[in-house]
């Protein structure tokens, strides 16, 4: 079974409006097909993005207060590397924390970076620049747009002499499959120049357990978070799901490395979609795939960075939660 990629992924606060056409696009094809999927990013209404705060607060699941404390801990060490007033760019910024705590690190400099938020919600740019706001004398731009669309608009936004620094946190990189990854990093190196450089978070393997309980929490705050998918399908497109006829489930793929999250059908039933033009019909024990996270190797996001262009600088890593960062530098050619 293969979940989708997509941008908005389980470990960031991303995308809350998405034209009514797009989501019903992806609706009507998704649910059209087998297995049914969804692309993750639209967990991430303004309900959803509340959600997934209080899911990174949950003991289960580790990925945000490992990401931040290695952050606070190697941004130092990170703005030794970035010399200059760097041009910083963060994919899916989420509340600006994480940036805010980077940014921290090159303060003492006489011309600060400017900090460059790409993210597909609103809500989340607006949370992120108040934030950010805290920072004087750095300057702040935003782009509402998708990680493609806004990186294929740097070079109009970006500072000529300056290095650049792309961050994409919270594992986000986990959301798509292997090769889906290296193309789209690849991307966002075609994006800068020979020199610049590449923050990535990325969730490492760890024991099944762990990482069920990560995405299936005893308090049920992630099968919530799962569910108002539907609750959205129902405001913006009409949909008749009843939620009680799904449930959440959290399963380890360890044949592809990922952890996938998944609305199964409480038995057979048809649900209309009419803003999508489709009538979904649901054997009893189908699921809708509505989320993959990939988990990875610190070998593996080596190799990710390396077919992608990029050479490794540093690792830091948390042992006990199992997490890293990375800092990649884009190589010539």
């Amino acid at each position: 079974m293969t979940c989708p990629p997509g941008e908005g992924p389980a470990g960031s606060a991303p995308p809350s409006a998405q034209p009514a056409s797009a989501l019903a696009a992806d609706v009507r094809a998704g649910l059209s097909r087998t297995p049914k999927q969804l692309p993750p990013k639209y967990l991430y209404d303004e309900l959803g993005s509340l959600l997934f705060e209080a899911i990174c607060a949950l003991p289960w699941y580790g990925v945000t207060r490992s990401e931040i404390a290695l952050l606070s801990l190697c941004a130092p060490q990170i703005a030794h590397h970035v010399t200059g007033a760097p041009f910083v760019v963060e994919l899916g910024p989420g509340n600006g924390d994480k940036l805010l705590r980077l940014a921290e690190a090159f303060g003492t400099r006489p011309r600060k970076p400017h900090l460059h938020l790409i993210d597909i919600s609103s809500s989340a740019l607006v949370g992120a620049e108040q934030a950010l706001a805290r920072l004087a004398g750095f300057t702040v731009t935003v782009a509402h747009a998708t990680y493609d669309s806004g990186l294929a608009a740097l070079s109009g936004v970006r500072p000529h002499a300056a290095p650049m620094l792309t961050l994409l946190l919270g594992s986000n990189v986990g959301n798509f499959e292997d090769d889906e990854a290296v193309a789209f990093l690849r991307r966002v190196r075609d994006a800068g120049r020979a020199g610049d450089w590449l923050l990535l978070g990325a969730d490492l393997v760890k024991p099944e357990r762990d990482l069920v309980l990560a995405y299936d929490d005893p308090l049920g705050v992630t099968a919530a978070f799962n569910k108002n998918v539907l609750v959205r399908l129902n405001r913006e497109l009409g949909a008749g799901f009843d939620l009680a006829r799904f449930d959440h489930r959290a399963v380890w793929n360890g044949r592809h490395s990922r952890v996938e999250m998944h609305l199964v059908s409480r038995g057979p039933q048809q649900v209309a979609v009419p803003g999508a033009g489709i009538v979904a019909s649901f054997a009893a024990g189908e699921s809708i795939c509505t989320e993959s996270s990939c988990k990875y190797t610190l070998a593996d996001i080596a190799q990710l960075g390396a077919a992608a262009g990029f050479g490794l600088r540093q690792q830091w890593v948390d042992t006990d939660a199992g997490f890293a960062l990375s800092l990649f530098q884009a190589e010539r050619g």
